[in-house]
């Protein structure tokens, strides 16, 4: 099957934005078929090993045929569609971090209300990861060690640990998110703040 090249825009940069989502439109399987290959490499090379790159692939195109109508021609397509894939990978990268590190933080407190006499092996790995997650939160700078640990461990509110720390409830929320952001970073990469 022959396929037209990726850079090869067929002038659709230098018409009126209007001819352009009427030709885009028309287009939208030759436009598949032409950039189809780009962005699954780009989809490769972003989202790394293990994503589902057909998903991904099939999420630009889905977004690129529901905002057709925003494309200007201001640009190439190719650069339209890559800010998309980048966009979607992004989005969904960060949604298996944040699911992961849920998961995480859901360990540690339903550990809390494990059994009383948990097994050898349970105690052990329970210390595993808790010696894990604490080598993690003391990486962490201090002004966001300090809010995650009252909020998320010590289950404090906000308003609670901001006026514990001096700080206002948002700048509690802030520091929350920065610190859960860097601990789902450092514990995904295996522990190791670059």
């Amino acid at each position: 099957m022959a396929r037209n090249s990726p850079s090869d825009d067929s002038g659709l940069a230098a018409t009126p934005a209007a001819s352009v989502e009427g030709r885009l439109s028309d287009t939208l399987d030759q436009l598949y078929e032409t950039y189809e290959p780009s962005v699954e490499r780009w989809v490769r090379r972003l989202a790394g090993p293990g994503a589902e790159v057909e998903d991904l692939v099939h999420d630009v195109f889905l977004v690129a045929l529901r905002r057709r109508h925003e494309f200007r021609g201001d640009a190439k397509i190719s650069t339209w569609l890559f800010r998309i894939t980048e966009l979607i990978v992004r989005k969904r990268r960060f949604r298996r971090h944040l699911r992961g590190f849920l998961n995480l933080v859901f360990r540690y407190s339903t550990a809390a209300l494990a059994p009383a006499s948990p097994t050898p092996l349970e105690e052990l790995e329970r210390r595993q990861q808790c010696a894990l997650l604490y080598a993690a939160l003391d990486r962490l700078p201090e002004k966001y060690r300090t809010p995650v640990i009252m909020f998320d461990i010590d289950g404090r509110s906000a308003a609670e640990v901001g006026s514990l720390l001096g700080i206002k409830p948002n700048a509690v929320w802030v520091r929350v998110h920065r610190a859960r952001a860097r601990l789902l970073d450092d514990l995904s990469a295996g522990g190791n703040i670059p």
